[in-house]
């Protein structure tokens, strides 16, 4: 049967990868469109560059009607979906309507704020491009304070940065700032080396529980030895305008705390009577959702069983791009009465930043530390950015960062106001 409407709720990875793999094998006379509150993707695991100024911030973003082809884009806010009549209530310049017969959910997740005390008021979340430029920013702003203060503990309070959570996000994000500190002191001569910290605070016992164990304990001792201080088995507990509250009773007091933990289910999801486990909507194996008819789902919002493993797939890039593969496929093998496939997929391997050109990697079982880690972390990333111009002006921000300082320029987005 053709003539068929696929709505893609979201913009993120998996829904511009979905949208772009259905223009090779959609039927004849069936229509894709794109619903996105934003008209581009956000390449997430090269946020904690934009932070160090180790890259631009339009090296993190492709357009989506770039990437989507021939899809249809609608950039406006959904307000509701009526799962019933098989219709998506949206505003924009205002309230309209956008009809489907096949409905994908691939609306991602947001940061859970509300995780520990305190976190939503005084933590720095980093899930967006803004994130990440409102932190570079903090974090020249707290220099530039810094100079001034002539009150020494003062001063080490403007220039102590504290990371939440020892995962890929946290991890990433300490180094960088780490490395970005060490490359910027050089135009601040006031300011003594050994007062600009960063302090990585993670609940686990070892830092990347992602990873195998050995690469998580080489991350800590090169991190170690960078100066970053790494409290491990350290949960926070509350959160201040002043410093954070361990589970220990100890303080630490940061003029700056990022947030890298803590997920929370997107509204739309959270309102559809629809199964959910720990907040992600429940698929078959098929990445259909059981019970309502032409609603599928995928990405982070989704809770896949990968048939390879058994296990949920988890919420990253390279099974976001797997996902959607499989998805496209599926979408038009129901659109033609034909057998579905359920999701299998055995994951290529995992690769993170530790700071100062150093990185540790998993891949195809091999295990991978330092320098040459960092440069197949970089090669694999450069890889998946979307378009070739964009991987070209990446690789070339990325060799010019080898040969000169970072940008210590704050960008501030004040506007010119308007007189009366």
């Amino acid at each position: 049967m053709t003539g068929k409407r696929i709505v893609i709720l979201g913009g993120g990875f998996a829904g511009a990868t979905l949208a772009a793999n259905l223009q090779k094998s959609i039927p004849a006379g069936c229509t894709v469109t794109i619903v996105s509150k934003e008209n581009h993707i956000t390449y997430s695991p090269l946020l904690a560059e934009v932070v160090g100024a180790s890259i631009l911030p339009g090296h993190v973003v492709a357009p989506l009607r770039q990437i989507a082809g021939r899809a249809t884009l609608c950039m406006v806010r959904v307000s509701d979906i009526d799962l019933q009549a098989r219709k998506i209530h949206y505003l924009g310049e205002g309230p309209g309507t956008i009809e489907y017969d096949e409905l994908v959910l691939a609306c991602g997740v947001g940061a859970n704020l509300a995780l520990v005390p305190g976190m939503a008021r005084y933590a720095l979340p980093l899930k967006t491009v803004g994130d990440a430029l409102f932190l570079r920013n903090r974090i020249l702003s707290r220099l530039e304070q810094a100079t001034l203060q002539p009150n020494v503990r003062l001063r080490r309070w403007l220039t102590t940065f504290a990371v939440l959570g020892g995962g890929f996000s946290g991890v990433e994000v300490a180094g960088e700032i780490s490395d970005f500190l060490r490359s910027s002191l050089r135009y601040y001569p006031t300011l003594d080396p050994e007062d600009c910290k960063v302090c990585l605070v993670h609940s686990g016992d070892r830092l990347l529980p992602e990873l195998p164990e050995g690469l998580g304990d080489f991350a800590l001792r090169k991190m170690t030895r960078s100066g970053l201080d790494i409290r491990l088995n350290a949960r926070a507990e509350r959160i201040d305008a002043r410093s954070i509250e361990l589970n220990s009773g100890q303080r630490i007091a940061a003029g700056t705390v990022i947030c890298t933990i803590g997920t929370a289910p997107n509204p739309l999801i959270e309102s559809l009577p629809v199964d959910k486990i720990r907040g992600r909507v429940a698929t078959n194996p098929d990445m259909s959702v059981p019970g309502v008819p032409g609603l599928w789902a995928l990405g982070d919002c989704a809770h896949i069983e990968n048939d390879w493993s058994g296990l949920p797939a988890p919420p990253t890039a390279q099974f976001a791009t797997r996902e959607a593969k499989q998805l496209a496929h599926n979408l038009c093998a129901a659109i033609r009465g034909e057998e579905t496939q359920p999701f299998r997929f055995r994951p290529l391997g995992a690769l993170a930043t530790i700071g100062h050109n150093k990185a540790v990697a998993e891949v195809f079982g091999i295990r991978l530390s330092g320098f040459v880690a960092w440069l197949l972390w970089r090669g694999v990333y450069l890889l998946r950015v979307p378009t070739l111009a964009r991987k070209l002006r990446l690789f070339l921000e990325w060799n010019w960062g080898m040969l000169f300082p970072a940008d210590i320029a704050h960008l501030g987005f004040s506007r010119t106001r308007r007189r009366s």
